[in-house]
């Protein structure tokens, strides 16, 4: 096992012991380890990220249902349009972008390069929400209600976003259950996990025809971060979550910026 495959590894367990410690954002690393770590495709990346992250935030939606704090109809209502979505996306827009895309001044821009410089934007967008951190959007108390119209039309672009870059979207999802369900923060949280887990693994059953999946590769990268989530959940009985995200949302911040540097250099 060389050097790049050992870190690789590790960055699983970072991206599990993160969702266990702060509840979310972990995922938004996972691409980038399996592509300049375990140089992984980055359509094959964006695939094996949905499933990872399916599978480590359903073991986290699963403690939150035992708790009472996942609102089923919100999810079901917030998460029918996102899954069709991220299918879709994921079946036939992927599959449909042409190895080449174009040139530009000289420069030739390609399929793997547009899906990582698009995942770069989302990680800047993911990062400026997570030093932010604002918890002021938080309606306890309010009575549940929902916004039919603006969920199904989150729904779809969250699904979509989903697809192209292989992230959960929880920075997009939360704000979105707070505003227009009007779900308490905790509750929001909660119920996210859920809709990442169902709209991820559904994403993912629109792979399996298109692409080669190197199932035993997978399985041992989930299970690192699986084993990390239990490591980051433990830790948090130590270490205060919210503060860390603020520190993790900068980091996240220079990896996006050092992934558009590396695409536009290389």
């Amino acid at each position: 096992m060389d050097l790049h495959t050992i870190f690789g590894y590790l960055g699983a367990l970072v991206i599990g012991v993160v969702l266990g410690l702060i509840g979310g954002g972990g995922s938004i690393l996972t691409v980038p380890v399996l592509v300049y770590l375990l140089s992984v495709n980055p359509v094959t990346a964006t695939a094996y990220s949905l499933f990872t992250v399916g599978f480590t935030t359903l073991i986290g939606a699963v403690q939150n249902i035992k708790k009472g704090l996942v609102d089923f109809k919100t999810a079901f209502v917030f998460a029918t349009p996102a899954f069709i979505a991220v299918y879709a996306t994921r079946k036939y827009l992927v599959p449909a972008i042409p190895q080449h895309i174009g040139t530009v001044y000289g420069f030739v821009i390609t399929k793997d390069m547009a899906i990582m410089m698009f995942f770069a934007i989302i990680m800047l967008l993911a990062s400026i929400s997570m030093i932010r951190n604002n918890q002021k959007i938080s309606l306890e108390g309010n009575k549940v209600s929902y916004n039919y119209p603006l969920i199904v039309a989150e729904g779809i672009v969250v699904g979509v976003l989903t697809g192209i870059v292989g992230a959960g979207g929880g920075f997009l999802i939360i704000p979105a259950l707070v505003l227009l369900a009007k779900l308490p923060m905790k509750k929001a949280v909660a119920t996210s996990l859920l809709i990442i887990a169902i709209k991820s693994l559904i994403g993912f059953i629109g792979d399996i025809e298109n692409l080669k999946i190197n199932w035993l590769f997978l399985l041992a990268f989930t299970a690192v971060s699986v084993v990390g989530i239990f490591i980051g959940t433990y830790l948090s009985n130590f270490i205060d979550g919210k503060k860390l995200k603020k520190s993790f949302g900068w980091f996240v911040l220079i990896m996006g910026c050092y992934i558009i540097y590396k695409e536009l250099t290389h």
